[in-house]
């Protein structure tokens, strides 16, 4: 008896058994949320800048740290903007979820709904594509209703689309952004899905005019920011992107690696403790989705990095042979000039002394004749008595013919012609003098003989 029961119980339990295996398998395999159910979900923000809505669908991504910063807003009411992130930036939270510290009204009135922001986060993950299309629909909404258009705090353009007509909301001035709260029920228009009313979250008082609840839109305090809006929605590819530049001056800690000035966000799985809608699954694809986007980060940050290899290289090559052709050209005109100077200098001085009647040849002359006119004057002054007179006035001689030779421009034959003749006239004064002189020195000897013998007596004999 006892062994039947518990066969019997074996076998109830045995179906709950593989029940219990099978539900991580059927919760991975929760079937897409409809239209309407996105309509529901994306009501309280469709209508948001769409540079704040792309940010704050990634922030709902990582509902931990949504509660966290939700939490921070409260105990710092009054941060808001980029010095507010920059005052979270140790908190080590996900980029997207500091980022709406800088906007406290949407933190305040959307964090106190955490199962909205688990299920927005959810749905943006695995069906980001339909997320898009819900808000341009709601968007379309307002649209008709009259309840969109551009004014002192947005600038609302439409733009043809892939699927349908997309209607961009823009900050009327990019620094400063208005934080619109609305009453879906009413800013939509009619709203086409009973079963499924849009979600509503009022605000709590203070933050906003209290005349929204009634009238459908109204828009809160401008928010002036710098960096800290860096999202952008992308609604020809129905997703999300990043602004790369602004990203990495407001996040020095963790800039986004890659070129480009815009970049695809991907869901950083490290940042998320909860469970996914889809479970096990899902996390493990989005986190090799992450990863596959770090090693493309990567590759792009090389090819970045030969690219500006190669540009730098280029301008370098092109600065370097600039600087050469200028180096160049200044010593070559450098060069030519003192070359020019220098030629016409020459030409001047040639000039100067062909007008003065004056050659190479007669200076050539007036120079040999000088000289030849000196050794005649040394050769002169070499002999005595009349000589020397003579030997001067051949000296003046040849100076005279010498400086003629030089004004007539003579050559150097002539001039040693005539340094010759001078020489030849001196010598023959020269030699008549000296045999003057030699003539009166035979002479004197005679006379000094008769002068030193005794006298002879006159008559008789010798004298005792």
């Amino acid at each position: 008896m006892l062994k039947t029961l518990r066969q019997y119980a074996l076998m109830l339990a045995l179906p709950l058994w593989l029940l219990c295996a099978a539900w991580p398998a059927l919760a991975a395999d929760d079937p897409p949320l409809s239209n309407a159910q996105l309509d529901q979900l994306v009501a309280p923000i469709a209508l948001y800048p769409d540079s704040l809505l792309s940010q704050l669908l990634m922030a709902t991504t990582y509902p931990d740290e949504f509660e966290k910063a939700y939490q921070w807003s409260k105990a710092h009411p009054d941060s808001k903007g980029d010095s507010a992130v920059k005052m979270v930036e140790a908190q080590n939270w996900d980029p997207a979820v500091a980022s709406m510290v800088a906007f406290p009204d949407v933190l305040i009135t959307l964090g106190g709904q955490p199962k909205w922001v688990k299920d927005m986060g959810d749905a943006f993950l695995t069906q980001t594509a339909d997320v898009m299309d819900a808000v341009q629909r709601l968007r379309n909404q307002a649209q008709k209703a009259g309840n969109l258009q551009s004014n002192e705090q947005v600038t609302v353009t439409t733009q043809p689309g892939p699927k349908q007509q997309v209607i961009v909301i823009e900050p009327a001035q990019p620094s400063v952004v208005y934080v619109p709260t609305y009453n879906p029920a009413v800013v939509y228009g009619p709203w086409a899905y009973p079963t499924y009313p849009p979600y509503y979250y009022p605000p709590p008082a203070g933050y906003w005019f209290s005349t929204a609840v009634m009238t459908g839109l109204a828009w809160g305090v401008g928010i002036a920011v710098g960096n800290a809006l860096w999202g952008g929605c992308n609604w020809g590819s129905s997703n999300v992107n990043i602004n790369v530049n602004k990203y990495n001056n407001i996040n020095s800690n963790r800039k986004f690696e890659g070129g480009g000035d815009r970049a695809s966000w991907k869901h950083d799985p490290g940042h998320r403790t909860s469970d996914y809608r889809g479970g096990a699954a899902e996390r493990d694809r989005l986190n090799n989705d992450f990863k596959t986007n770090q090693r493309e980060q990567f590759r792009g940050r090389d090819d970045a990095g030969r690219e500006n290899g190669r540009d730098n290289g280029r301008d370098n090559a092109r600065d370097n042979g600039r600087d050469n052709a200028r180096d160049n050209g200044r010593d070559n005109g450098r060069d030519n000039g003192r070359a020019n100077t220098r030629d016409a200098n020459r030409e001047r001085a040639a000039n100067t002394m062909e007008s003065r009647g004056i050659s190479n040849s007669s200076r050539g002359g007036r120079t040999g004749g000088a000289q030849a006119g000196q050794m005649d004057h040394n050769r002169g002054g070499a002999n005595s008595g009349l000589g020397n007179n003579n030997g001067a006035r051949g000296d003046n001689r040849s100076q005279a013919g010498s400086r003629n030779n030089a004004l007539t421009g003579v050559n150097d034959m002539q001039s040693r012609t005539e340094s010759s003749r001078g020489r030849e006239s001196r010598a023959s004064p020269s030699m008549q003098g000296t045999s003057r002189a030699g003539a009166s020195n035979r002479s004197a000897p005679a006379a000094r003989s008769s002068t030193n013998r005794p006298a002879r007596s006159g008559g008789g004999g010798r004298g005792r």
